[in-house]
């Protein structure tokens, strides 16, 4: 062959013959030709002989002059490239031949001159048919791929769009070329915020020279509306100058809508199974221990009023405040008033105030994040977090520090919190219980209660009635607490007797139900042979015990036995203080009842203190 020709593998690059034309042409005295890669011939073209290759092998044989192969002295040769496929096995090579386009140029203007002499203008509607063809080569080529291609030149500006492109985008390729494609497609991160010029991967490459491969970005139609793409911007090169780029890519929004359903699938799970093992550690530590019996025991008129306004309140989601000595069961009101709102699927949190220490309570009332403090190994959820959705049971709300019932109020006032040592806020729905044995409005006169928590809590007071105000209960409560001591001891056959009630409900009872529990429970100990052995302490009995007859155990009472008896008890006490009701030798206190309690009640049955 008379001009220069090299046989090429394609997988390899590597260049398996050269004729003496092309080892004259492209090689220097001292390296061979031969086994070297065809990339030293074309340096830094690889996309533009990567684009030519592979119209080689699909054509069969195709040309460009857009290659510039550097001759032996280093310097840049105008040729034009053919290439034929040659039919090797097992891998495809092409043989490259190339023309001196300098020498054919001269040639083509001899040629010209003589067909304008013969009047060539069919030879010049040949050329024009041939450049047609070669146009529409390419153009079969864009079309073929599945994937958008567009190509950029140096300034950013659109310099061709296929058709895949153009059905992505929604543009016509008329109205691209020439367009700033950034500007037109890649405006804005998907996020919404402007992105600039300067920080786009598609223009990176003809700055930078480096292929950049991109996934989840978006591109924007003409109408506005974004999808999510997948690109890479291959930088494109003129004899060693990047001159554009050429960018591929695909539509992957039904992946990504599938990615987002999944990590939102699995975002859930986790929120589950962390919120189930935050439940479930509760519920473990609760079943761990001991816990009062849920039922409110009693038929006497406090209970009764007290489990008519548990059923009125119930039923809302306002704050209520329990008040009551130590022992009244108030932890019972705050469970029943739970059991009975439309929150008793989310649990019922409590929170003993008076326990926590005062560098902790922020943490157990928020929880924290690791690393918050000294010893925070771990996150901690805290006690509004697990109540979300459900009840928190405030026991002891009087023993917050001053410091910290504003951080309180604000959860109460806005359901927001942060963990402590993360900027994080949450937002949580709870209702609140709040209980106390203390005066809170003698507290908020004091300086030690915030007024505005006060009232956010008061919303719905409710008083925990002490045990020797309602003595008619006291029987009930002994025999349902003797059946609990019974299952909890595994002893059968225990039974209260007439004589224990009377002393029972003798008594003035300081520690409240807590109290009888824990007497019913010892005397159950101390039982021999079925018989119950109940100790009361001798400075808790009342100077009635022998004037005040008790119920039989378990007996049933009408209202009118009911009034009469406590006719009488109140009549003994009169006649025990000589007609007084107030001062500490007076009637009420030996009944252990506010005097206007006592006023009340004499008033109500109808009782004459002269006799």
């Amino acid at each position: 062959m008379v001009d220069a020709a090299l046989a090429v593998d394609v997988l390899s690059g590597r260049i398996l013959a050269a004729n003496e034309e092309a080892r004259r042409l492209f090689t220097p005295l001292e390296r061979d030709l031969v086994g070297a890669s065809v990339m030293a011939v074309f340096p830094g073209q690889a996309a533009a002989l990567t684009v030519f290759t592979e119209a080689v092998l699909h054509k069969g044989r195709y040309w460009t002059r857009a290659l510039a192969p550097l001759c032996a002295d280093g310097g840049p040769i105008h040729v034009e490239c053919i290439g034929s496929r040659l039919l090797t096995q097992p891998d495809p090579s092409v043989l490259l031949t190339f023309y001196d386009l300098d020498l054919r140029h001269r040639r083509d203007l001899d040629a010209e001159a003589e067909q304008h002499v013969r009047g060539g203008l069919n030879e010049w509607r040949r050329t024009e048919r041939l450049f047609q063809e070669i146009e529409r080569s390419n153009q079969l080529i864009l079309r073929a791929a599945g994937e958008g291609i567009f190509g950029v030149n140096a300034e950013g500006r659109t310099t061709f769009v296929n058709p895949a492109g153009e059905a992505m985008l929604g543009w016509e390729t008329g109205e691209l070329i020439g367009r700033d494609m950034h500007a037109a497609v890649h405006h804005h991160r998907p996020d919404g915020t402007h992105y600039p010029h300067q920080q786009c991967p598609i223009y990176a490459a003809f700055r930078d020279g480096a292929v950049h491969h991109v996934e989840n970005e978006m591109f924007f139609r003409k109408d506005g509306s974004g999808f999510w793409v997948e690109y890479t911007s291959t930088p494109i090169r003129d004899r060693g100058r990047l001159v554009g780029a050429v960018i591929i890519f695909r539509d992957i929004s039904q992946r990504h809508e599938a990615d987002e359903r999944l990590r939102a699938a699995l975002a859930e799970v986790d929120t589950l199974r962390e919120r189930l093992q935050r439940e479930n550690a509760y519920l473990q530590e609760e079943m761990r221990l001991e816990r009062n019996h849920r039922g409110v025991v009693g038929r006497s008129g406090a209970i009764q009023k007290t489990l008519s306004q548990v059923e009125l309140v119930a039923r809302t989601d306002a704050a209520v405040l329990v008040t009551g000595e130590s022992g009244t069961g108030k932890e019972l009101i705050a469970s029943a008033i739970h059991e009975a709102s439309e929150r008793n699927a989310r649990p019922l949190i409590r929170v003993n105030c008076a326990a926590i220490p005062r560098e902790l309570f922020e943490s157990e009332f928020f929880g924290h994040v690791k690393g918050a403090f000294t010893g925070a190994l771990r996150d901690r959820v805290g006690r509004f977090e697990l109540a979300d959705g459900g009840t928190l049971f405030l026991d002891e709300v009087g023993e917050i520090p001053l410091e910290l019932q504003g951080k309180l109020l604000r959860v109460l006032q806005e359901g927001q919190f942060e963990r402590v040592g993360e900027e994080r806020t949450r937002h949580v729905d709870v209702r609140i219980i709040a209980a106390t044995n203390k005066d809170l409005r003698r507290e908020v006169r004091e300086g030690r209660f915030r007024e505005d928590l006060y009232f956010r809590l008061d919303v719905f007071p409710i008083v925990s009635v002490p045990l020797r105000e309602r003595v008619e209960d006291i029987p009930l409560l002994a025999l349902h607490f003797l059946s609990g001591a019974q299952r909890k001891l595994k002893v059968e056959g225990l039974m209260l007797s007439e004589g224990d009630a009377r002393r029972l409900c003798a008594y003035d009872w300081p520690g409240n139900v807590r109290e009888l529990q824990n007497v019913i429970e010892r005397a159950a100990i101390l039982a021999r042979n079925g018989r119950l052995f109940v100790a009361l302490p001798e400075s808790g009995r009342s100077p009635l015990a022998s004037l005040v007859p008790a119920p039989a155990a378990g007996a049933i009472l009408t209202e009118p036995e009911r009034r009469e008896r406590d006719r009488a008890s109140i009549q003994a006490a009169l006649e025990s203080a000589g007609g007084r009701i107030s001062g500490p030798n007076g009637a009420a206190a030996i009944l252990g009842l506010p005097a206007t309690t006592l006023a009340s009640r004499i008033k109500t049955l109808g009782i004459r203190r002269g006799g």
